[in-house]
């Protein structure tokens, strides 16, 4: 199937839209309501699952595999997590871990 630009572009712009959607929320609780609305139970439940094993590995107290123990994370999930935290150029684990700690 060949990729359609103007597909391409709408989703695009429908990514940037949810981005900027979240920037309207002002409160955890208006958050939780909103990630309810649009994510189901086992997304939002992986979503918190990655964040937690971002947390533990910015720590460095523990291995993959007590990561995995505590949390129930497969030692695949948290390895990806780790790339994104420590290689990729997209830094949002970073940014967002680095303004929590201020």
């Amino acid at each position: 199937m060949k990729s359609n630009p103007k597909n391409a572009h709408a989703k695009a712009k429908a990514e940037k839209d949810l981005c900027d959607a979240f920037l309207l929320l002002r409160t955890a609780e208006e958050a939780r309501r909103f990630l309810r609305d649009i994510c189901t139970p086992k997304e939002i439940t992986d979503l918190a699952d990655r964040w937690w094993v971002a947390r533990l590995l910015d720590e460095g107290k523990n291995s993959y595999r007590e990561i995995h123990d505590l949390t129930g994370v497969s030692v695949t999930t948290i390895g990806r997590v780790a790339r994104f935290l420590q290689q990729e150029n997209f830094k949002g684990y970073r940014l967002v871990i680095d303004r929590g700690k201020k």
